[in-house]
């Protein structure tokens, strides 16, 4: 918050508006960091900002239409009655979407909001790796794999928040709040598909001249036949020379406190610069153990970024882009099948999906749910057909004794209304699926549709027994048919 209200000071265009929108948020604030955890507040507050208030509606701006769905989904309830703590009854909260590519920390200005594409054209040759020696450190290339673009970065609710502040670096490297920008999460959800992303953004669009992509492990290895050779200087000198230094699993620089101090003078020469650092691990800094504090320090000083396991709609998209890029068809119930059985790798996933083909080919095989069931066992233990939201919705229709495209009408008859919202409730509870996902399956209907629904049917469990029943029964019978 004291950020936006610096920005705007700067410009020299604080209206009284923005400086009341300011102060009402600021109240905000103060409220909502008592009751969220402090990752949290960071994560999805600190990012927003106030643009004007004007009566009693305060009007803020979030970076993508993911933060706003993800705010109306998990903290819908928070905001509204914080809004109407701090203003009152008729206090309203209106949201102004920024334009993901690139993002941007200021208020943006709608009618200049645009982004530059990357083409193939002007894409940077794949330069394969070339041992870093001291006596040839001039000429090292900077080891990005072109293969790994944001064009092929499947965006989910796992991983938004990490591309769109690596989209961000990419434009302006060194030029954001994002510095040292922090990748952190487990083995093969995209951290460095990420970084060679962002490398290869910077690099294709000229954002930044000399780029160095290394591995931690790399680093060590390199500076150690530095100091073996007497070239220490000329080692410190390559990469404080870097516009954009990307070092992969930091985690590994634990124990090894040479590397660390001449790490730790690397990062401090090109902060100071303003030269852009980008770092991953599998665990945020503040975890990392075996590092000096004063470095784990400088780690957390921008912006630390996770990467969660894929949800079944992200792993959906993963399987069909994959496909695509292989020329593959495959059934819909197939990629359901496997999306739903491998839920925690991307990798394990991918490797999935090019078991299926090779077993295929080399078998003379169909590509069925048999031969997928044959492939996952190699991978899962317990393989399941996963629930779908039609087999719910025709659960509760069969219960009510309705049609099932009455769930999907516009009706508002009462027992229509009724088993809608039941059905929208188990869907939730009982599938992967997200709001936005379970409200296509009834309509088109909207995320807020389906808070409304769920919040709907919490109520009346709590008063009527009747609808409890109602609920059990057709959980029984769903699990029965699984």
């Amino acid at each position: 918050m004291e950020n936006a209200m610096l920005l705007t000071a700067q410009a020299g265009q604080i209206s009284d508006a923005q400086l009341l929108a300011n102060q009402t948020w600021e109240r905000c604030l103060i409220i909502i960091k008592d009751q969220v955890s402090s990752l949290s507040y960071k994560t999805w507050f600190q990012p927003i900002i106030p643009l004007r208030l004007n009566g009693k509606d305060l009007t803020v701006q979030v970076p993508s239409q993911f933060f706003y769905d993800w705010l109306e989904e998990h903290y819908n309830t928070l905001i509204r009655n914080t809004i109407t703590n701090v203003i009152g009854e008729s206090g309203k909260l209106y949201y102004f979407v920024a334009s993901e590519e690139p993002v941007s920390t200021q208020p943006a200005q709608p009618e200049h909001n645009t982004a530059s594409p990357i083409t193939d054209s002007t894409r940077t040759p794949f330069a394969p790796h070339v041992p870093l020696r001291t006596e040839n450190l001039q000429s090292v290339r900077n080891n990005l794999n072109p293969r790994y673009l944001f064009d092929n970065f499947i965006k989910g609710d796992c991983n938004q928040l990490a591309r769109a502040a690596a989209m961000a670096v990419a434009n302006n490297p060194g030029g954001t709040s994002f510095n040292p920008l922090v990748f952190y999460g487990g083995t093969g959800l995209g951290k460095t598909h990420l970084m060679h992303a962002l490398g290869n953004h910077a690099a294709v669009n000229g954002k930044a001249k000399r780029i160095a992509y290394i591995s931690s492990e790399k680093f060590t290895v390199d500076f150690i036949e530095s100091v073996q050779g007497d070239k220490v200087t000329e080692f410190s000198s390559f990469y404080r020379s870097m516009d954009l230094l990307i070092v992969d699993d930091i985690q590994f620089f634990a124990g090894k406190e040479k590397t660390q101090d001449n790490f730790f003078h690397t990062f401090n020469a090109l902060y100071q610069l303003g030269k852009q650092i980008v770092l991953s691990s599998d665990v945020p800094p503040k975890e990392l153990h075996g590092l000096d504090e004063r470095l784990i320090s400088r780690f957390q000083c921008g912006l630390t970024a996770d990467l969660q396991p894929p949800d079944l709609e992200t792993r959906i998209a993963i399987l069909q882009k994959k496909s695509e890029e292989n020329a593959l068809e495959l059934p819909p119930n197939i990629i359901d099948f496997i999306a739903s059985n491998v839920t925690k790798n991307i990798r394990e996933l991918e490797g999935c999906l090019i078991s299926l083909l090779a077993r295929a080919s080399l078998e003379n095989r169909e590509i069925g749910i048999d031969l997928a069931k044959d492939v996952l066992r190699v991978v899962v233990n317990d393989i399941r057909t996963p629930l779908t939201i039609e087999q719910i919705q025709k659960t509760v229709c069969e219960y009510f004794d309705i049609p099932v495209d009455l769930l999907r009408a516009k009706t508002r008859k009462q027992e229509v209304v009724v088993a809608r919202q039941i059905a929208m409730y188990i869907a939730k509870e009982m599938t992967s699926s997200s709001l936005k996902t379970i409200g296509m399956h009834f309509g088109g209907r909207d995320h807020s549709t389906v808070i409304h629904a769920c919040q709907a049917v919490e109520e009346f469990l709590k008063t009527n027994n009747k609808h409890k029943q109602h609920i059990d029964q057709i959980r029984r019978t769903i699990e029965l048919n699984k």
